[in-house]
């Protein structure tokens, strides 16, 4: 069964809710999902996060024994302890996953929601993040899976919900109408 936003286009469909936050370089997204999160769990809201980066990455350190292991070849290095693990998969000409592929890595069993950091371009809900002195243009008009804009200033956002970006109990509020609308939703609130 295929979901359609109102502008009659395609969504994507996933087994649990996901909310992307869609901006430009420089706009806070990290800055308000680490502000963010705190309160969706003091809420006992289970929450996984995805972020996409457009460069190479490590999360590992050089020196270390994980580090060292996987740079000598291994193309999974899983490394665990009493607190959590991580799994870190190398690529060899591979074309980078998709955010179904991705979403398909977490334990859904142990979370209610997921949110995105990133991939602006996939039709699924998001909320735009947007600062005009940062001189980009808007995204909304030319993307219907926008659900939201959260920005610092007064904008003309038609019938989409402006948001206070600076003030993160307002997005989480809009989090929590988000998941009431969702057909799947039997998660708890956030705020």
């Amino acid at each position: 069964m295929a979901r359609f936003n109102d502008r009659n286009e395609k969504m994507m469909i996933f087994p649990k809710p996901v909310l992307g936050f869609a901006a430009f370089s420089g706009t806070g997204k990290t800055t308000l999902l680490v502000k963010l999160l705190p309160l969706m769990k003091l809420q006992g809201l289970r929450v996984a996060m995805i972020k996409h980066a457009h460069h190479d990455f490590d999360i590992d350190t050089p020196g270390k024994d994980s580090f060292e292991l996987r740079k000598a070849g291994a193309n999974q290095m899983l490394i665990a302890s009493d607190k959590r693990f991580a799994l870190m998969t190398e690529y060899e000409d591979q074309i980078e996953p998709n955010l179904e592929d991705l979403i398909g890595q977490l334990d859904l069993e142990t979370i209610d929601l997921v949110l995105v950091e990133g991939f602006r371009h996939l039709p699924f809900s998001k909320i735009e993040l947007h600062r005009p002195s940062i001189g980009k243009d808007l995204i909304f008009p030319n993307d219907a899976s926008v659900v939201a804009i959260a920005s610092d200033e007064i904008l003309e956002t038609g019938e989409l919900p402006l948001l206070n970006l600076n003030a993160v109990e307002e997005v989480a509020g809009f989090i929590n109408r988000w998941l009431d609308n969702q057909e799947k939703n039997n998660v708890k609130q956030c705020a």
